[in-house]
């Protein structure tokens, strides 16, 4: 049977069809998965009906993973932002939600320094890693820029209130800052 084209036999309709009806599996020596296509469509649909007791999920619940093969994460993506923010906590800062939470009770859920936007980032001192308070994005991420350096937030402040942060000659060669 000299121009019979070779065909691989499906573990699941066994079935023997063209390579070109099964998918790639690059742990496979022989090159294609042990299922066709249709085959392993039906079983993936299947095994995920059974493992999570028969409820659909909508495609937009799923985190997107460019590295896995079917472009979608394991976790879907509420309970992803949620382990995440718990983990970051716990890993970053050693608390639990419930601490911001009672920082952000105490506050009314407003900024520290603002007094108007919402809290939601935890302020530490970069030295210690002593947990400061629940600031909004702005106010934390300008503490960073200042390097937790209360001389220079002082300066910023005068800036802004519109002193002049230049140095007055008081003498040739001597210069006096101010205060």
């Amino acid at each position: 049977m000299a121009g019979e084209v070779p065909g691989k036999r499906c573990t699941g309709c066994e079935q023997t069809s063209s390579p070109v009806a099964f998918a790639r599996d690059e742990n496979r020596s022989d090159g294609p998965q042990m299922r066709c296509r249709e085959c392993a469509a039906e079983c993936g649909a299947a095994d995920c009906r059974r493992r999570r007791g028969a409820i659909t999920r909508s495609v937009r619940q799923w985190h997107r993973d460019a590295t896995a093969s079917g472009g979608l994460s394991t976790r879907r993506e509420a309970r992803r932002e949620t382990r995440g923010r718990q983990h970051h906590l716990k890993r970053d800062h050693g608390i639990t939600q419930a601490e911001p939470d009672e920082l952000l009770a105490a506050r009314a859920g407003v900024c520290c320094i603002r007094l108007t936007a919402p809290a939601i980032h935890v302020d530490h001192c970069h030295d210690t890693g002593r947990v400061r308070g629940v600031l909004c994005f702005s106010c934390n991420a300008a503490l960073g820029q200042f390097k937790d350096r209360p001389d220079a937030i002082r300066r910023a402040a005068a800036y802004v209130e519109g002193i002049a942060w230049k140095p007055t000659l008081v003498a040739p060669g001597v210069y006096q800052l101010p205060s």
